[in-house]
């Protein structure tokens, strides 16, 4: 479930509109919006300060989705996804470097 879902969900249950949300948490209208239609991303700070100012408490679970390929068989197997892995990184192209730049050192 997303963070926007998250928010729709808890203020609905209240019986809450964006507005009266948005005063409890000390936000505006407008950002509550955001977050609900997925335009914005809340920090999780904010994501608890919003969920808790319906009288929820915000449960984050921070297991890692489960994969969908099994457990590698053996070492074999397993270097042969590292190495695809590694390829596919290879394929990206790097970020742009940008210069460093330093002071000036006055003598």
């Amino acid at each position: 479930m997303d963070a926007g879902s998250v928010i729709r969900a808890a203020r609905r249950r209240r019986g809450l509109s964006q507005a009266q949300l948005a005063e409890r948490a000390g936000v505006s209208q407008s950002v509550v919006s955001d977050y609900e239609r997925g335009r914005r991303d809340p920090t999780l700070t904010t994501l608890r300060r919003l969920v808790e100012a319906t009288g929820e408490r915000l449960r984050v679970d921070s297991a890692l989705p489960a994969s969908d390929l099994p457990p590698p068989r053996d070492a074999e197997e397993s270097g042969r996804r590292l190495v695809d892995v590694l390829l596919l990184a290879d394929a990206y192209p790097p970020p742009p470097r940008t210069p460093l730049t330093f002071p000036r050192l006055s003598s």
